[in-house]
């Protein structure tokens, strides 16, 4: 019950931003199991694109960054790539330029990881993880 309460004291451009962060990840984890990641990429890049100016100030890059944190608790299985997705489309949304970048490294036991974040304007919006600075970024991945 204390999470609902605190999710109505928030201020009502908040929980709208919450409610799209929560929507969008949800969104594109689904669709991350049913569809191949390039028709993936070309949906979201299709609906992400920016809308009509809204009323007030597009919400910060760390806004969008706090917004996703709390959606993923509530998306099952949001992992790094659902939640990079998902924060490339939001902050296209809002006007942000944002760069999927994906990395990879090879463990210790000789298996390949990788991991996936985005970047815009110079930051790490989603996906800094301790360690970044260990994975190998490949190469862009094309616009869909």
């Amino acid at each position: 019950m204390g999470s609902i309460r605190r999710l109505y004291r928030l201020a009502a451009v908040d929980r709208a931003l919450l409610g799209r962060a929560t929507l969008w990840l949800g969104v594109t984890r689904v669709a991350l199991w049913l569809l191949p990641l390039r028709v993936v990429r070309r949906l979201l890049t299709w609906a992400a694109r920016p809308a009509r100016q809204a009323r007030g100030a597009p919400p910060s890059q760390e806004r969008i960054r706090w917004a996703l944190s709390i959606a993923c608790r509530a998306v099952p299985r949001a992992t790094c790539l659902p939640q990079a997705l998902a924060a490339q489309a939001l902050l296209a949304c809002h006007g942000h330029r944002a760069e999927l970048r994906v990395g990879v490294i090879k463990s210790d036991a000789g298996y390949l990881l990788a991991h996936a974040w985005v970047e815009s304007e110079g930051q790490i919006v989603v996906g800094d993880v301790r360690g970044l600075s260990r994975y190998k970024p490949l190469p862009a991945l094309p616009t869909p």
